[in-house]
């Protein structure tokens, strides 16, 4: 393998764009992503990456100006973060319904208002359902290592769907970390040359992202649906693939001592690191507590979650976004779903904390896990969502 370096996680993600040789990096620089195109912007400038780099007047032109480059073959990167992910939502949807095998990463951070430059999942789950794969990080290496595959899965001819890498803002951007870095050798064997599935070239012209009458909608829309979970089993080869190359194996749904836990925590992105440290505190005192990371969020891998959630009797769902006037959180939502129809389904107790980038301490999860035992033996009312460390 490569070199380990500590290295600042948004410069890594940028060296793993330069060595998967990108095209085309259209972006706008908004915190906490901007580290991550202004690397990009040197390395282009000092002749380190063939590529051209556009400097877009806004969010909105940048996914514009991805969609082009995409639909003639360029390998194509952006991202963003929470108000400018607002700003190119229109175009997030063509890009996923015209099948645009685009990479972005998104730095996750609040949304207005009020005005935060903060962390939490807000900006994301506004666009859970427009049709990108969407993958989540927990560590810098993680994000290296996703850089390489969603290039690789974006660009599969079978799956050709753009892909959303998230990564939390300023808990990971701007750390640094001990990163191993792949050689050129091993990006080569694992990322092939992009050859699209369809693309816009003068000696054979075609149409893209035409007027849809409602005669076809529907069944575009079905079409479209059916790619994304469709894409799943590209999704798991790659990373079976990466793990034989690399020796770090992912997959959709994976878990921390979860083996005769009685009540698990359910976490996505940064936060399953510190849980995982309040999962060993819980166990050394004799708490049957274990801990279910979810890493795929598009497409949704229920069969995976709901085996990993058989046996236990209650989950803490812990959501980083609030959705207002429904019912907590909505990876709350997601997981009761997944499992309404489950015979012996676990008792979930979803916990709305890290708001905006609030510190949740190891100590926080523990006092979670004691609430969500309090209200399993009725000493205290079963709340449908707590929203964590509201001052009174």
């Amino acid at each position: 393998m490569g070199e380990r370096v500590g290295i600042e996680v948004s410069l890594a993600a940028a060296e793993a764009v330069k060595m998967a040789n990108a095209d085309v990096i259209a972006a706008y620089p908004i915190t906490p992503q901007t580290h991550i195109v202004e690397h990009l912007s040197e390395l282009v400038n000092d002749g380190e990456l063939d590529a051209e780099f556009i400097p877009v007047e806004s969010e909105h032109s940048a996914m514009s100006v991805c969609c082009g480059s995409s639909a003639v073959g360029a390998r194509t990167f952006t991202c963003t973060s929470s108000q400018g992910m607002a700003l190119m939502n229109e175009i997030i949807f063509c890009a996923a319904s015209m099948r645009f095998p685009i990479v972005m990463i998104l730095a996750n951070r609040s949304l207005n208002g009020p005005l935060s430059i903060w962390n939490d999942h807000s900006d994301v789950m506004s666009i859970r359902d427009c049709g990108w794969i969407q993958v989540f990080t927990e560590n810098g290496q993680e994000v290296f290592d996703h850089v390489m595959f969603a290039f690789r899965v974006a660009e599969n001819p079978s799956v050709s769907l753009p892909v959303i890498v998230n990564l939390d803002g300023f808990v990971l951007t701007h750390v640094i970390e001990p990163i191993e870095f792949w050689n050129q050798e091993t990006v080569k064997k694992y990322l092939p040359d992009f050859k699209p599935v369809n693309q816009l070239h003068p000696d054979n012209p075609i149409t893209l992202g035409a007027f849809g009458m409602p005669g076809v909608f529907t069944e575009t829309k079905k079409a479209q649906d059916e790619a994304l979970i469709k894409s799943k089993p590209e999704i798991l080869k790659a990373w079976e693939e990466m793990g034989n190359l690399v020796g770090r194996h992912y997959k959709p749904v994976e878990t921390y001592k979860a083996e005769e836990a009685e009540t698990v925590f359910l976490t996505m992105g940064s936060f399953g690191e510190t849980v995982s440290v309040a999962v060993d505190e819980l166990r050394a005192q004799g708490k049957p507590v274990g801990q279910i990371k979810l890493r795929l969020w598009r497409p949704f891998p229920f069969e995976e979650f709901r085996e990993a959630v058989r046996g236990h009797k209650r989950i803490i769902v812990l959501d980083r976004a609030l959705s207002y006037g429904g019912p907590g959180g909505p990876v709350a939502s997601e997981v009761r779903a997944a499992l309404y129809q489950e015979e012996n389904m676990p008792a979930i107790t979803n916990f709305l904390c890290g708001l905006a980038g609030r510190d949740v301490t190891a100590k926080d999860y523990i006092a979670m896990y004691e609430q969500t035992e309090q209200m399993a033996q009725g000493k205290v009312k079963q709340e449908d969502y707590i929203i964590y460390g509201v001052r009174e």
